[in-house]
C-alpha cells in the first residue's frame, strides 16, 4: 500500500507539480506557494478509455441557439453581473469572506428559481438540513421544486444528479468536496482541482447550471489553486464589510458577459435586498454646507454611480505630513496633490491630508480626479461647495482636465438625483450640450474648476 503513494508538491497559485519543494514556482514565479501532498499512484491501464460512444465534432453552422439559453435568477442585480441571466450549463464560482452572505444570496436564488418552476438541488457540505431550514424560513416560503442534500462525496453527488436531473445546482462549498480517487484531504490543491473538474463535466455534459461557493484566504483570493478560477466560466466576488449593511457583487471573470458590472445589495432581516439606485443609497446622510465634501461620478460597467468624496486638510505637527486615502488609490491622491501644489500654487507640503470615499465604495476610475482635487481645495480653504454640485473629469500632470467616457450618462444621473450644476471637461461638451434642465460648467484646466466653486 505504501509503495503506491508518493509525496509531491503543488503550487497553490497555478497548480504546478514538482517532486521537491522549491521557494519559487517555475510556472507562475510566485514565492512560497508549494504545499506537500500525498498522491496515490493509479494502476497501469486504469486510465484507458473503454467507452466506444465517443463524441463527434460538429460543424459550427449546425449548432442551434434557443431563446432559453439564459434564465432569470429573479434578482436583477445578480442578472446584471452575470450578463443577463444564468446560462444553461455554466459553472459559476462565488467567493467572499465568511459571513458576507454567499449562502444567503444563493438560497434566495434557489427560492426564486423554484417559484418559477425550475428544479433546483442545493448540496451542502458544511451545514445540516436543519441549519439550512432555519435560514430558509428567514428568507420566505419555498415550494417542492427545491431539494436539499448534505453530501461531500462527488461520486454520490454525480449519481444523484443523474437520477434527479436538476436544472440548477448549488455546491456549498467546493473546499468540502472530495473524490475517492484522490487520497489527500478535502480542501487540498488536488482535491479542489479534481472536484471542480468533475463538476465542470457534470455541468457541460448534463446541461446543469452549477454555482459553487469558494472560501477566500486572508489576501482575498479564493482558497485553493489559481487554476480553479481558470476552469470555471464565471467568477463572482462578494465584497463589503460583514458588519455593514451593504454588499457589492463583482464579476472578475465572465465568459458570457462584461466584467465591469457590479451589483449592490443591502443585508436585512429577511435576506439580501437589491439596491436598484446605488447613487441615492450612497449619498443618503450626506452633510450639508460642509467644507471638504463634493459629489463625483464613477462608471461601473454601464451604470453611473454617484459617490461623496470627503477630504480633510490640516496643518501637520510633524516633520513629515501624513497622507491617508480610503476607497481610492493612495498614490493617485499623492499625484493629484502634487499637481495642485505645482500648477495651482496651493502649499500642501506642510499639511496632513485625508481622503475618503464615503459609503465604503472602492473607486479607482480616473474620472473622480476632479472631485478629489476640489474636495482637497475646499477643505484647505475651508469653503463649502454647494450641495447640488457634481464634478467629474480626469486630471493630468499638467493640470489639464481630460475627457472621460460616457459623459452624457453621468450628467443624466446627476439630473435624475436633483443636482443643478455639473462641472465637467470641455472635451465632453459636444456630447452633453443636448441635455436640458441642468447647468453645465465646462473646464479645461484645474484652475478653472477651482474658480468655478470659489465663485459659488
Amino acid at each position: 500500500m505504501l509503495k503506491n503513494k508518493k509525496i509531491v508538491y503543488f503550487c497553490q497559485e497555478c497548480g504546478y507539480e514538482s517532486s521537491k519543494w522549491m521557494g519559487q514556482c517555475p510556472g507562475c514565479r510566485a514565492w512560497n506557494t508549494f504545499v506537500e501532498e500525498a498522491v496515490t499512484k493509479k494502476p497501469a491501464g486504469s486510465g484507458k478509455i473503454t467507452d466506444k460512444n465517443l463524441a463527434e465534432p460538429v460543424v459550427l453552422s449546425k449548432i442551434s441557439m434557443t431563446s432559453d439559453e439564459r434564465k432569470s435568477s429573479g434578482i436583477g442585480e445578480l442578472d446584471r453581473v452575470l450578463g443577463g441571466g444564468i446560462v444553461t450549463g455554466s459553472l459559476v464560482l462565488v467567493g467572499g469572506d465568511p459571513g458576507i452572505g454567499k449562502s444567503t444570496l444563493l438560497l434566495q436564488v434557489c427560492r426564486n428559481l423554484a417559484l418559477q418552476g425550475t428544479s433546483v438541488l442545493y448540496i451542502s457540505g458544511e451545514e445540516s438540513l436543519r441549519q439550512i431550514k432555519l435560514r430558509a424560513d428567514r428568507i420566505g416560503e419555498f415550494n417542492d421544486q427545491l431539494q436539499l442534500l448534505c453530501e461531500t462525496n462527488l461520486e454520490n453527488i454525480r449519481e444523484i444528479m443523474e437520477r434527479k436531473k436538476p436544472q440548477v445546482a448549488i455546491v456549498d462549498s467546493i473546499q468540502t468536496m472530495f473524490h475517492d480517487q484522490i487520497s489527500s484531504a478535502p480542501g487540498s490543491v488536488s482535491q479542489v482541482r479534481e472536484s471542480t473538474n468533475v463538476l465542470m463535466q457534470i455541468a457541460k455534459g448534463m446541461g446543469v447550471s452549477i454555482f459553487i461557493v469558494g472560501h477566500v484566504t486572508k489576501e482575498g483570493n479564493v482558497a485553493g489553486p489559481r487554476v480553479l478560477e481558470h476552469m470555471v466560466d464565471t467568477v463572482l466576488y462578494f465584497e463589503g464589510d460583514r458588519h455593514a449593511s451593504y454588499r457589492i457583487l463583482r464579476a472578475v471573470k465572465n465568459r458570457f458577459g462584461s466584467t465591469n458590472e457590479i451589483g449592490v445589495f443591502e443585508m436585512q432581516e429577511n435576506g439580501l435586498q437589491e439596491v436598484k439606485n446605488p447613487s441615492e443609497y450612497l449619498l443618503d446622510g450626506r452633510p450639508e454646507n460642509t467644507s471638504g465634501s463634493i459629489v463625483a461620478c464613477s462608471m461601473e460597467g454601464t451604470r453611473p454611480i454617484l459617490v461623496e468624496i470627503q477630504a480633510l486638510v490640516c496643518q501637520s505637527n510633524f516633520g513629515i505630513p501624513r497622507r491617508t486615502s480610503v476607497g481610492t488609490d493612495f498614490n493617485r491622491v499623492n499625484l493629484l496633490m502634487a499637481v495642485l501644489e505645482k500648477k495651482v500654487g496651493v502649499h500642501l507640503s506642510s499639511s496632513d491630508a485625508y481622503v475618503n470615499i464615503a459609503g465604503g465604495m472602492k473607486m479607482t476610475e480616473p474620472a473622480i480626479d476632479l472631485g478629489i482635487c476640489l474636495a482637497i481645495i475646499s477643505s484647505y480653504k475651508d469653503i463649502a461647495i454647494p450641495d447640488r454640485v457634481m464634478a467629474f473629469g480626469e486630471v493630468g500632470l499638467s493640470g489639464e482636465v481630460r475627457a472621460v467616457s460616457m459623459a452624457p450618462q453621468r450628467v443624466s444621473e446627476a439630473k435624475k438625483l436633483g443636482f443643478d450644476t455639473v462641472i465637467l471637461p470641455m472635451a465632453c461638451r459636444d456630447s452633453c450640450e443636448k441635455i436640458q434642465g441642468i447647468r453645465m460648467v465646462y473646464v479645461s484646466w484645474i484652475r478653472e474648476a477651482i474658480d468655478a466653486i470659489l465663485e459659488k
